[in-house]
């Protein structure tokens, strides 16, 4: 009983929260801003991001700290959704937080390798302090890659990062970095499932991570190949040892000398024709756009909290990068159009 009724709250608060999203009036009003402040007074005072909004210096506010506060309320509300699914939220709530270390430990990899890791501060996300046992106000003070490892000494991720030493020219290999740690995510998700679901749960569930997988992966070696002409040796390396596509796929397409060629191997795929019928002007969009459509579709007519739960969070955090992309279309004077067709949800 205690179960049924857990079920049925998950399913009602997600599909209420859902409700609240962003509309196509809220979109053209936030194309039509003309700054940071304006796009976030704008959404403290249309939308539901009212309360995370709510004390902000509009005049003063940057699009990283507007990006973190967006962030908080997704956090939050996770965390709410997992408090009622009895079976697999706590597991789960778990999964997030490593994935909001993980974006912070690459985070401050991109500013340590530009040197400027100071910067860190500026954008730390400060809502995260309480989920995490990372100390992450000392990522600003780390000077060397060696000082990130100390900071991350009572971390599984210390582990993980240990190889990825730079060079002696000082060359950090991020790619290979990005892997390694979603690599580790994707395994403890996936164990999550495999350990506390079954039947059609797991089932939606595999296909909303496959299937992102497979695209990422595709994408991968796309952006490997063509744009940095990597040898295959080093994009297999670079690729996640998970989703549905066999070996011989992914080597026909680190085969391939075209974009072009790599995705008409991809159009094979089950995968791959449902992807591709989705509008994109750039191969890196369409794991996201897949991504999106899945999960919209799951949010509407799954029956299994767990998988609305997770397509509660993708769909969330979709609408979190399309406004900042609306943020950064204003601050490189891109014009409205243009700023318009890289969005993920409008355009699905």
């Amino acid at each position: 009983m205690l179960s049924e009724f857990s079920s049925n709250v998950v399913l009602s608060k997600a599909r209420a929260m859902y409700g609240k999203r962003l509309t196509v009036q809220n979109y053209a009003d936030l194309l039509a801003c003309q700054s940071v402040g304006e796009v976030a007074v704008y959404l403290k005072e249309n939308t539901a991001y009212e309360k995370v909004l709510s004390g902000i210096e509009e005049t003063e506010i940057h699009r990283g700290q507007l990006e973190a506060k967006l962030k908080q309320k997704v956090l939050e509300e996770y965390a709410s959704l997992c408090h009622y699914e009895i079976t697999v939220g706590e597991h789960f709530a778990q999964y997030f937080i490593k994935r909001n270390e993980i974006d912070q430990i690459l985070h401050i990899i991109l500013l340590l390798d530009a040197g400027i890791p100071e910067n860190y501060l500026f954008n730390m996300p400060s809502y995260l302090l309480r989920h995490t046992k990372i100390d992450l106000k000392a990522f600003s003070k780390i000077k060397t890659f060696d000082d990130l490892l100390r900071v991350l000494n009572h971390t599984e991720y210390r582990r993980i990062l240990e190889p990825f030493s730079p060079d002696e020219n000082g060359w950090i290999n991020y790619t290979g970095i990005e892997s390694a740690l979603y690599s580790y995510l994707y395994s403890s998700i996936f164990r999550i499932i495999k350990k506390y679901t079954h039947g059609e749960t797991a089932k939606q569930l595999n296909d909303i991570l496959q299937s992102y997988i497979d695209l990422t992966n595709f994408t991968r070696i796309v952006r490997l190949k063509i744009s940095y002409h990597s040898e295959p040796e080093f994009v297999k390396k670079a690729l996640f040892p998970y989703g549905t596509f066999r070996e011989h796929l992914l080597d026909k397409m680190m085969e391939a000398t075209s974009e072009e060629e790599i995705t008409a191997i991809l159009g094979t795929t089950e995968i791959g024709k449902r992807a591709l019928k989705f509008e994109h002007d750039y191969v890196g969009e369409i794991p996201r756009r897949m991504n999106f459509r899945n999960c919209y579709h799951y949010l509407d007519f799954s029956t299994h909290p767990s998988v609305v739960l997770i397509s509660y969070i993708v769909t969330s955090e979709t609408e979190i990068s399309d406004i900042i992309t609306i943020v950064e279309g204003i601050r490189y004077h891109l014009a409205t159009d243009e700023i318009r067709k890289l969005l993920i949800i409008v355009n699905n």
